[in-house]
């Protein structure tokens, strides 16, 4: 229904090599602290039977804001499994 709708629209006015996303989707990666993955995509897009609708492009070879740790090493934000 909706999921199917929005990717829909989203991939017809996406940029070529590009991974866009929804609000939603860019929410839960900012709850899972990957914010830093996020561009904020100018201006708003038109999506039939949505309205504007604010996208993001996911970058997940953004490097992770350092985090300094209480032991003096840095965390980069990034684990053995990715």
């Amino acid at each position: 229904g909706d999921t199917v709708n929005t990717a829909s629209r989203m991939e017809s006015s996406s940029v070529r090599n590009r991974i866009q996303c929804s609000q939603s989707v860019a929410d839960e990666l900012i709850l899972h602290d990957r914010a830093h993955w996020l561009e904020v995509r100018k201006g708003m897009i038109s999506a039939k039977g949505k309205g504007q609708m604010q996208t993001y492009f996911v970058n997940v070879h953004a490097n992770a804001p350092s985090t300094p740790r209480t032991d003096g090493t840095v965390d980069s934000g990034t684990s053995a499994d990715e």
